[in-house]
């Protein structure tokens, strides 16, 4: 499919739906023209354009928060876009994961708020903004700024204290413990620049195949 065979509206512009290749959550809907999406193919990024400014926009150019697109599929009629990608930073310019975290309605049933893994990509998010930006005052800018001997430092001492909590059957301690190593083992993995997902990745290829597990 060419660019240019795509139906694009009155103003030339076609919506595209940005969904995270390896979770499948929806990140955020944007705006393409046939030149955005041309740069965009080019680019292996993504690239879109902005109504309220009338001009290109390469997501990520300045808050290095960009998308890396791993497929595009249009629809029966092709005037919409669904732009898988790998993202390196927050969608949306609040900071969050994704534009889609405020809720409007839910069914009043069993079913979860939200993924119960939910967090450990918002944290991901967060520490990718934080190594950017680098806060004054921040305890995870201190972590980068003193570098990968403290971080090690810190994963080993948290994990030390959940087999001391552990051995005292205090779950309350083992909780708070846990929640410190993981923490610190997602600061590690940021500064490696170790997605999450590769460990996820892993963990999905032993479990499905099931060998000496």
């Amino acid at each position: 499919m060419n660019p240019a065979d795509l139906t694009y509206d009155e103003n030339g512009l076609i919506p595209a739906v940005v969904q995270d290749a390896s979770t499948k959550e929806v990140l955020t809907l944007a705006y393409m023209n046939e030149e955005s999406l041309q740069m965009t193919l080019e680019k292996e990024e993504t690239v879109f354009y902005s109504r309220s400014r009338s001009e290109l926009w390469h997501k990520g150019a300045t808050s290095g928060n960009t998308q890396q697109v791993e497929e595009i599929r249009y629809d029966c009629d092709q005037d919409a876009l669904v732009v898988l990608v790998t993202p390196a930073g927050p969608a949306c310019h609040t900071g969050a994961r994704s534009c889609f975290y405020e809720t409007l309605w839910q069914r009043n049933d069993d079913t979860p708020e939200k993924d119960r893994y939910a967090i450990l990509g918002e944290l991901e998010a967060m520490l990718q903004q934080r190594e950017q930006d680098m806060p004054e005052g921040s305890y995870t800018t201190y972590l980068f700024e003193e570098g990968v001997d403290k971080i090690l430092k810190k994963v080993g001492e948290e994990a030390s204290e959940i087999i001391i909590a552990a051995k005292n059957r205090d779950k309350q301690e083992l909780t708070w413990e846990s929640a410190d190593f993981l923490y610190h083992w997602l600061v590690l993995l940021q500064e490696q620049k170790l997605p999450i997902d590769d460990v996820l990745q892993r963990l999905e290829d032993r479990h499905s195949g099931k060998k000496n597990i």
